[in-house]
């Protein structure tokens, strides 16, 4: 699989390395994110329904981005739009099948070298979903070359999360990078935060993943 975390805008997907192929089954003012639940929050049946528990904004007040300002765009994203990210689409569309992948949603925020990356992803149940996340965050520390926190201080069971303090450009994210992998539910939660310094990285992480996991039906 490849990452779909980080994204230059305007520019093609910058590819992070495979996917598990044998698992089974300058600053703005500070905007906050909406961060209750809709009135009416029901599992999905459809894209529209979860566009509708996804993040609108992130607390650094970043902008955010049109979703065809992105190649591929960001937005809806449904099993044979996740398979196109590796490099063998019937391959992932099958390991995607064995996790049970239903639907996603992409949305970025960004100005200058900052970016927030937020990755809603539905499955058929929570089995499937805590594979995915497991499986995902691992593929990124891999090819980011970072050490995943398995039980962080500043989230809730069920998130991995990983710091990198230094700008890697190649990589894709020109300053210090902060990465979460959540399963809630049926869900995974999916954050990358590219900021000035670290402590702004891990700050805005925190915020957006928690606010996220917020909108989320109960589990």
């Amino acid at each position: 699989m490849t990452s779909r975390l980080l994204r230059t805008v305007a520019a093609p997907l910058l590819l992070l390395g495979p996917w598990c192929t044998g698992c089974t089954s300058d600053e703005a003012p500070a905007a906050g994110p909406t961060t209750s639940s809709p009135a009416s929050a029901a599992v999905p049946s459809d894209a529209a329904d979860l566009e509708a528990l996804l993040l609108d904004a992130v607390p650094s007040g970043l902008p955010l981005v049109p979703d065809d300002e992105l190649a591929p765009p960001a937005g809806a994203k449904t099993i044979d739009d996740v398979a196109r990210y590796g490099q063998d689409a019937q391959q992932q569309r099958q390991v995607l099948r064995d996790y049970g992948y239903q639907r996603g949603w992409e949305r970025f925020w960004r100005a200058d070298t900052a970016l927030t990356s937020v990755f809603l992803d539905q499955f058929r149940d929570a089995e499937g979903a805590g594979s995915y996340a497991e499986d995902l965050a691992r593929n990124d520390a891999e090819y980011y070359g970072g050490l995943t926190d398995s039980a962080p201080d500043d989230l809730p069971a069920g998130c991995a999360t990983m710091a990198r303090d230094e700008p890697a450009p190649d990589q894709g994210f020109a300053g210090p990078a902060a990465f979460a992998w959540c399963a809630s539910g049926v869900f995974t939660v999916s954050v990358a935060a590219v900021a000035a310094t670290p402590a702004d990285a891990w700050t805005e992480l925190v915020a957006v993943t928690v606010a996220q996991l917020d909108r989320l039906p109960p589990s």
